[in-house]
């Protein structure tokens, strides 16, 4: 009996964010600009597309951005506005550090077009949304509904990244913890992993995987991962051997089709070549397995499932109305150095 109180405090604190939710991502509609600005989503896809074809890693960086930025706080451009002498931001923590600046560059073109014809209009938050999933297009990817209509957000926790994103090496168990905080099912898990399609990894975020040295139980520990094919191991070996003197040399996600959005990453999977631990155990786990499998057979259900994930993702913490703001620049706020909040 007198723990019944508690729970129903919990059941209402969660209706009431339920609420909270449902009303702000009713704000959003598709046609958000029409009146305001409506060659919007034009100017967008032109910026980026044009910055993709002169730098083909744009579409993987924007991708990442666009997953960082909504999973910790939600889709609100936080992880844009740079740090300054007045405060942090997203972009001072430790996974925030290798997001590419390619990523930043294009976003800033294409709110800069943005303000040229409509001055003060378009969020950034939108301006994301809508680059990833242009860029998701433009490699091959499907094409997905947005509404738009998103706020920028008044704060940008330094903190917040390193305590809510997945690390490299974290177990499939976490990786279902931290989805599941996030309202997010294993099958969403799964399917938006397969972003790692696109895009690169700096060879300390798995040189614990192919430099595995010393001894265990008595005998020789593997030179490497044992669940990684060994002619791929062999070939991230010779490519990473310099990476402590060189911190910038990476490898390919997917090294079958690494500038195409479609579902090699899952074949990838199962002949051993996941290029992180994170990628490789969503192979080895039970609960996840099925998925994989499913995924590497029909690229269809991959792209229909992943529309949804990112579909969902993309009004994950929106901000609306008096809860943000529309930046001028997406790097700084408007008018006040020092975050509110």
């Amino acid at each position: 009996m007198g723990t019944r109180p508690l729970h129903l405090s919990v059941l209402f604190l969660l209706l009431v964010a339920a609420a909270w939710l449902a009303v702000a991502e009713a704000k959003l509609v598709a046609n958000y600009y029409r009146k305001t600005c409506p060659r919007a989503e034009r100017i967008v896809t032109d910026v980026v597309s044009q910055k993709q074809l002169s730098h083909p890693t744009t579409a993987a960086g924007v991708l990442r951005v666009f997953f960082h930025d909504c999973f910790v706080s939600g889709c609100d451009a936080s992880v844009l506005v740079a740090p300054n002498v007045f405060a942090r931001s997203e972009r001072d923590a430790v996974q925030s550090q290798s997001l590419p600046g390619d990523a930043f560059e294009a976003l800033t073109r294409a709110k800069t077009a943005l303000e040229l014809e409509c001055p003060g209009v378009v969020s950034c938050a939108d301006v994301l949304a809508v680059a990833a999933r242009d860029l998701v297009v433009m490699t091959g990817g499907p094409f997905y509904p947005l509404r738009l209509g998103r706020k920028d957000a008044l704060a940008s926790s330094p903190t917040a990244p390193d305590a809510e994103l997945p690390l490299a090496n974290s177990t499939v168990p976490r990786l279902i913890a931290m989805f599941s905080a996030k309202g997010f099912t294993i099958q969403e898990l799964v399917a938006l992993s397969g972003a790692h399609t696109l895009g690169f990894a700096h060879c300390k975020e798995f040189a614990d995987r192919i430099f595995r040295g010393g001894s265990k139980g008595g005998g020789a520990a593997p030179p490497h991962d044992p669940t990684m094919n060994p002619a791929y191991a062999k070939g991230l070996q010779d490519a990473c051997k310099n990476y402590l003197r060189d911190p910038t040399i990476a490898a390919f996600n997917d090294v079958m089709t690494p500038g195409k959005f479609d579902n090699m990453y899952f074949v990838n999977l199962q002949r051993g070549l996941g290029l992180l631990s994170t990628d490789q155990e969503l192979w080895s786990d039970p609960r996840t397995r099925p998925i994989v499998q499913r995924y590497a057979a029909n690229q269809t259900v991959f792209f229909a499932d992943f529309a949804r994930a990112i579909g969902k993702l993309s009004v994950q913490g929106v901000k609306t109305g008096r809860d943000g703001e529309v930046r001028r620049r997406c790097d700084m706020y408007n008018g006040h150095p020092v975050p509110r909040g």
